[in-house]
This record gives C-alpha cells, sequence and structure tokens, in this order.
C-alpha cells in the first residue's frame, strides 16, 4: 500500500501509561518501527512529545478511550497534527491482542491514510461544551430528585401531584414547606393555594389527608434542598456560559431563529457542532456524524431498515426538544413535515426527520451566516406536480365518501 503519511506515530492510551509507535523512513526504502511506553503523568507526556517532535513525526493518531485521551491530545495539538479515531473503525481487524500491537497498528492505519480524524472543537467550544453538558446534568439530576420527591409523597399518602402540575409551583412547595414544619391539618393546608389553585380547595384538602411523619418531613426537606442546591447550581452554570458565549452570539441568535429553538437549545447546539460548519463537507456529513439519519443495510436489490448510529446523545437530545417543540408549532414547515411522516411512519420517525431538518438548516445557516427561512405549511402541496395534486384530491375525496359525505369539487377562484 502507498505510504499516505511519511511520519507518523500511533498512539495507545489506558489510565496509567500510553504505548506509542513511530512509523519513519529507515535505511533504503525499509521502514523504521519504534515502540516506547510513557506513563500518563505530564513530566512523562512532555518526554514523549519532545521525542517525537525530535523524530519529526507530523501526524498522531490515538484511539477514543473514554477520557483519557484528552490530556494527550491537548499536549500535542499544539506542535502536530493530532487525530482522534473512532475505535469502531480499527477493532473490525483481528490479531491484535495487546497495547503494544493496538499502537503498532494504529500507525500503520495512519501511515496509509486508512482511517479518518474524528471532530474535536477548539478549546473556546471545548470550554463552551463542558458547561452545557454539565448544566444538562444538572438539570437532569434536579428531575430526578422531583420524581423521587413525588414517590416519597406517595407513602405517606400525600396525593399532591394528582391535583398540581407542578410539584415545584409556589403553591405547591408552600404546602411541602409547611407540612415539613409540622402543620397537618389538611384544610389548613389547602388554604395556602395561590391564584387559580385556590378554586382547588376541597380536592387539595382530599389530597392532602394522609400519614405525614417526622420521618417523611426529614426526607422530604432533604430532597427539597437538594433541588434547590441542582437549581442555584443551574443557575451558576448559565451565568458563565453567557460569558462564555459572547464571541459566538451571531451564531446563537441564527440558530435561534428556527421554530422551537429556545436561547438555551442554540447553545448546546453550537457547543457540540462549533461556530465553523466547515469541519463538514455537507450537511448530510454533519446529519451522519450527529446520528439523525437512517443508516445503510442493503444487500442486493434489497434495502433493509438501517437504524441510527449513536452518534452525539447530547445534539440528538437537543434536537429531539426542538422537533417536539417544532412539531406544535402552527402554519410552520416542520410541523408540516412533522404530521406527514407521523401519518405514514409514527410519530418518532417523525421526530427524527425534524431533528434531521433542523440540523440541515442549522449547517447551512452556519455556513452562508444566513437566518432561518420557513417554507411555510403549503410547501409540501405547492410542489406537487398536476398528477400528484389530482390523485391526492381523489384520496381526499374517497375519505369523505367513506364518512357519509357527497362533495362537489371546484376549482378556487383565483384573487
Amino acid at each position: 500500500m502507498d505510504v499516505v503519511h511519511e511520519r507518523c506515530a500511533g498512539v495507545d492510551i489506558s489510565k496509567g501509561d500510553v504505548k506509542v509507535c513511530i512509523r519513519v523512513p529507515g535505511a533504503g526504502r525499509r521502514r523504521r518501527r519504534e515502540v516506547r511506553t510513557f506513563s500518563t503523568m505530564t513530566n512523562d507526556l512532555l518526554a514523549m512529545r519532545d521525542w517525537l517532535l525530535a523524530e519529526r513525526v507530523t501526524v498522531v493518531g490515538m484511539e477514543a478511550t473514554g477520557a483519557y485521551w484528552k490530556p494527550v491530545f491537548y499536549l500535542l495539538e499544539q506542535d502536530m497534527d493530532c487525530w482522534l479515531l473512532n475505535a469502531r473503525h480499527m477493532k473490525a481487524v483481528p490479531g491484535r491482542k495487546t497495547d503494544v500491537k493496538d499502537a503498532e497498528w494504529i500507525a500503520e492505519l495512519v501511515e496509509h491514510g486508512l482511517v479518518r480524524p474524528s471532530f474535536v472543537p477548539p478549546e473556546p467550544i471545548r470550554h463552551l461544551r463542558d458547561l452545557t453538558r454539565y448544566r444538562t446534568e444538572i438539570v437532569r439530576e434536579r428531575t430526578r430528585e422531583i420524581q423521587r420527591l413525588e414517590k416519597f409523597l406517595e407513602d405517606a399518602g400525600i396525593k399532591l401531584s394528582v391535583v398540581v402540575s407542578d410539584l415545584m409551583g409556589k403553591s405547591a412547595r408552600a404546602m411541602l414547606e409547611a407540612l415539613i414544619a409540622g402543620e397537618r391539618d389538611p384544610h389548613v393546608l389547602a388554604e395556602l393555594a395561590l391564584g387559580s389553585m385556590r378554586g382547588k380547595r376541597p380536592l387539595l384538602t382530599e389530597a392532602l389527608t394522609g400519614r405525614f411523619t417526622a420521618h417523611h418531613a426529614f426526607l422530604t426537606r432533604a430532597m427539597l434542598d437538594r433541588i434547590d442546591a441542582c437549581v442555584a447550581m443551574e443557575q451558576r452554570l448559565s451565568s458563565q456560559i453567557d460569558q462564555q458565549v459572547r464571541p459566538f452570539r451571531r451564531q446563537l441568535d441564527l440558530i435561534a431563529t428556527i421554530p422551537g429553538a429556545s436561547g438555551r437549545a442554540a447553545e448546546v447546539i453550537l457547543a457540540e457542532i462549533g461556530a465553523d460548519p466547515s469541519r463538514f463537507p455537507t450537511a448530510a456529513d454533519l446529519a451522519s456524524w450527529a446520528g439523525m439519519c437512517p443508516g445503510n443495510n442493503q444487500s442486493g436489490a434489497t434495502n433493509k431498515p438501517g437504524r441510527t448510529r449513536h452518534g452525539d446523545p447530547w445534539l440528538k437530545a437537543v434536537l429531539g426538544q426542538i422537533a417536539v417543540s417544532a412539531a406544535r408549532t402552527k402554519g410552520t414547515y416542520l410541523s408540516a413535515r412533522y404530521r406527514r411522516i407521523a401519518s405514514r411512519r409514527g410519530k418518532k420517525r417523525a421526530l427524527v426527520a425534524v431533528g434531521h431538518s433542523v440540523l440541515i438548516a442549522v449547517w447551512i445557516m452556519l455556513s452562508r451566516d444566513i437566518a432561518y427561512h420557513d417554507l411555510g405549511a403549503e410547501h409540501f402541496v405547492e410542489r406537487l406536480n398536476p398528477h400528484a395534486k389530482a390523485r391526492q384530491t381523489r384520496r381526499l375525496i374517497d375519505q369523505l365518501h367513506q364518512l357519509g359525505y357527497q362533495v362537489t369539487v371546484h376549482p378556487a377562484q383565483a384573487a
């Protein structure tokens, strides 16, 4: 095979050490190969970098191993071209049984150009990504704690969640605080309702009748404190994120023009794909990397169902949230696309398709620096040719006939 990179290295990374194999020109036409082992301590990693620089290595490939690749990658990226490689692209080849052989195999794949590097964003985007991902985890933890509290109140016979929609709302929170303080009279507790909740006082009296003991008060207090701590941490992270995204305000404003995309969703998208979409040659490449398109599974003339790949779970989650919100909008292209696909393929596939459309739009908007242009809910009807329009007309008339109606169709008068 042809040699694509004359001086390259492969790195197998574990928690305690790294195995580094270099492949450089040797005597005559032969290639020289050398393997060394370094610990993952910073001083040893610096010695590894000096050795690679002395050998004039230009490309270093390493397998994505948990979080252990990060200190190696970040240390080397300023001095040479670092490639983070997908483990799935290399595991299919048999015969690799040791870390040394792993490093040798990675170096050989890089040498012949048989692998492609994964996307690693620049440092400012990496910092933003750390913040948005941690905020997402905090929000999920708060949600889990609220669900835990709801189930714990069932143990005390308190059915507050049956009456109120938000267990952390002002009325519900005041009732829980009163229960913790020692108030047990359900009529007194129901009087703490505010606003429209006051109309539900008789039902609240029934829901607050239970056996709430000192044990329940202690654990309820602990759960509420943890929920409050999550809220405080979420606000703290959001404040830091606001400072981090100031250089990318233009990109955030563009993403926020998509129906269903909130400012927080735009921050997550920016943190996951970066401000410069040119790293992905086409919008289809970005959708494939994110796992927002179906896989290919063709055998001969048969096209079998192809599942979406795992992709970026953080990006897929926020695209799913945007798809749900966009599907509920009125008179938009995304809502029309959702209804069109949901009627044939189901709601889940429709949400993935809408999320795919959103991601394609993001790539185009960031590449061309343009705001979102909605095609409108009538886009799918307007693009039909005369034969397709006639076919759809017959189908709709048949449905009305099945419902017992007789209809006569006349062309609409032009305005």
